[in-house]
């Protein structure tokens, strides 16, 4: 097998390598004047497992096309097998079509995905209406997720918390990872107006006064839900309010926001952030030995 880091996935390919004992190469990526991408590998690809470790943060679409312009080089040099190891990946929310005319996004991305790669690792994909990676893909896919690194850290670092999920859609994550640690955990009713306005209201009191909160969620793309969050917390008495995710997409001055906010943020390294404290090179390893 031989681990290939993309250039988004440099953070974290040479520690997949080692852990899975596996042979490693960095993808060369640059540039022509004109702006097109080039792509090169540098090993010899022929009769082996070819893993393309790739996160799909920043200038997205480039990320995109790297990938296919990678997968099918491996192909025409004769690889085995040619697997995508994306701790994260895109456009999965884009599952409908919600205004007249428009894109549904998911299916296009995953067909063109499917023409590719023999099989696709996804970090826990945030998914809604589809429910498995296997309503989407044809390609064999393997659903991870860092649940278990998630309550790891906050059993290790974080003492007597309740854990709280920012909307309906975490309370399965949030339940899980606070059964796991033997916690209290409570869910919060989201209303959404735009990305930029959303409201939170407590679905069953609970007494937080001077206790160790930790929301969790998935993905925490502009902070607003989580902003929103601890306002209300703090009204309720909280002490000190933690937020875990497993994406760390922070657009729009996120990681500001939350600061402002006096949220300590975790992450996951799925995302390279300041803020990425739990590692999960070693869970992409095991399941690809």
């Amino acid at each position: 097998m031989l681990i290939v880091s993309c250039s988004h996935g440099k953070h974290l390919g040479k520690m997949i390598a080692k852990k899975a004992k596996a042979s490693h190469t960095d993808l060369v990526v640059d540039k022509f004047p004109d702006d097109e991408l080039r792509v090169q590998f540098k090993a010899n690809l022929k009769g082996k497992n070819v893993v393309l470790v790739q996160s799909f943060y920043s200038n997205v679409s480039d990320c995109i096309i790297e990938c296919i312009l990678a997968a099918e080089t491996a192909a025409e040099l004769g690889a085995k097998k040619i697997i995508l190891a994306a701790p994260y990946f895109p456009y999965l929310r884009q599952d409908k079509r919600f205004r007249s005319g428009e894109a549904v996004s998911q299916e296009i991305i995953a067909e063109l995905f499917d023409l590719y790669f023999d099989s696709i690792y996804i970090i826990d994909p945030h998914l809604h209406r589809k429910h498995s990676l296997k309503d989407i893909f044809h390609s064999k896919t393997v659903k991870l997720t860092a649940n278990l690194l998630t309550s790891e850290y906050i059993k290790k670092h974080i003492k007597n918390p309740i854990i709280m999920g920012p909307d309906e859609e975490s309370f399965n994550w949030a339940k899980s990872v606070a059964d796991s640690i033997g916690a209290e955990s409570r869910i919060l009713k989201k209303i959404r107006y735009s990305s930029y306005h959303v409201e939170v209201k407590l679905n069953k009191y609970i007494e937080l006064k001077d206790r160790n909160v930790v929301i969790v969620d998935d993905i925490i793309s502009t902070g607003h839900t989580i902003v929103e969050t601890a306002k209300l917390l703090r009204k309720m008495g909280a002490g000190k309010i933690y937020c875990a995710c497993v994406h760390g997409i922070f657009a729009g001055g996120g990681l500001k926001k939350l600061k402002a906010a006096k949220v300590e943020v975790i992450s996951a390294n799925t995302v390279p952030n300041e803020k990425a404290k739990i590692d999960v090179s070693g869970l992409i390893a095991k399941s690809l030995r």
